[in-house]
Formats: structure tokens, sequence, C-alpha cells
């Protein structure tokens, strides 16, 4: 298969190809008559894994190293499994920084209804976020701010 016949098959564009052949996950023969790489079943089978592995959140070089185990006959599946459930952890840790990103920003939100528009006046830059929290603090008695 050319470039083109295995981006289609795979339903990706012939740069995706063009990307993982470079990265060295295809391997490609060339034609002695035109130079053209030349695709197989093999390489289309790898490109349709390296798709699924970065849909999971894989990097390029974990695909290389999977592929690579894979190539000398040896189970890539114990670290998939470990490199997997440390990546759900840090995803997982993402998603609650983002939560209590998303609860600043309602609350600011919120504030912010209340507050009049300022000028800057050599003291502030824009007092929506220089005092959005100072409610909070009064309440609290502490500086809620610990980033």
């Amino acid at each position: 298969m050319k470039v083109s016949e295995l981006a289609k098959a795979a339903q990706v564009k012939p740069d995706t190809v063009r990307f993982y052949t470079r990265e060295g996950l295809l391997n490609p023969t060339r034609n002695p008559d035109n130079n053209y790489q030349h695709y197989d079943t093999e390489d289309l089978r790898r490109l349709r894994f390296a798709r699924k592995a970065r849909q999971l959140g894989f990097s390029l070089a974990e695909i290389r190293a999977i592929l690579d185990q894979a190539d000398d006959h040896h189970s890539p599946c114990p670290m998939v499994r470990e490199v997997f459930e440390a990546r759900l952890a840090e995803v997982e840790q993402e998603i609650e920084q983002l939560q209590h990103l998303r609860n600043r920003m309602q609350t600011a939100l919120v504030a912010w209804q209340a507050m009049p528009d300022g000028t800057p006046d050599g003291h502030t830059f824009c007092h929506l976020i220089e005092h959005w929290d100072d409610d909070a603090e009064s309440a609290h008695g502490e500086d809620q701010r610990h980033d």
C-alpha cells in the first residue's frame, strides 16, 4: 500500500501516516522502481494500534516501548497496566484541580455581578480580581488563596 492507501484503510490523513513513519512506529519498505514507500498489513495493524493507544492517553514514547516489547515477543501488558494506572491517577488529580478552579470561578463570577466596574487608578489594575475574595477572607478569618 502507498501512503494514501494506508491512510484511507486506517481512516487517517496521509500526514498521520508520514508522522508515524518518521517516528519509527511504521516500517515501510522502498519500492526499488520508484522509491515510493510501501506499507503492508502489519503497518496497518500498527497504525490502528497506535491510534487506539493515543486515544487512551499513551504518549508516543510509551507506544514505541509497547511495540518494541511486542516486537521482541515480550508481553507489554504489565507495563501497559502500570503506565495506565499512573496516568489515570494523574487525570483524576487534574479533574479534582479543575473542579476546584471551576468552583473558584463560579464564586468569583457571582461576586463580580454585585461589584461595579472600576477604572485603574494607580493603585489597582482590575479591582474585580484584586478584591473578589475579600468577603470570603473576612468571613473565614484567613487567606483562602493557597495557590
